[in-house]
């Protein structure tokens, strides 16, 4: 009797070892600078003289390179709504509290204030994404 106690706990230490570290290791924690992104076309407007009620905010449009390899830094949208599409590519997105997707070629999705996320391009090509937000200079 006390072999097969002995034998279960070895069993059981044995799995929380292994998915213990498993699970540790599939973590990774949010970069806290950008690698590998590159800033292409901007476009801005002064929203202040447009919509009643939006002075101090600018409507920008952004094409995005995220190369191979490459992350975007954990960020928040809080007081930076936006909207994206992924025109190229493939990006793994990470947010806060765990959940993560892969977005791929073709999908578009937005970013309210709940949003804190970071991103990376796992791929071998380069990921263009095209950003339109609404920010505070």
């Amino acid at each position: 009797m006390e072999r097969i106690r002995f034998r279960t706990m070895v069993w059981l230490l044995g799995l929380t070892v292994v998915f213990g570290s498993g699970a540790a290791t599939g973590q990774q924690s949010p970069p806290s600078e950008n690698k590998g992104l590159r800033v292409g076309s901007t476009a801005m407007l002064d929203l202040g003289p447009e919509i009643e009620g939006m002075q101090g905010r600018q409507l920008r449009l952004r094409v995005l390179t995220l190369e191979p390899g490459g992350v975007i830094r954990m960020h928040s949208h809080k007081d930076l709504p936006a909207v994206a599409y992924l025109l190229e590519g493939t990006v793994m997105e990470y947010r806060e509290g765990g959940r993560s997707q892969v977005i791929q070629k073709g999908a578009a999705w937005s970013e309210g204030k709940d949003v804190t996320h970071w991103a990376e391009n796992k791929g071998t090509t380069p990921a263009v994404i095209v950003v339109a937000d609404i920010f505070k200079p």
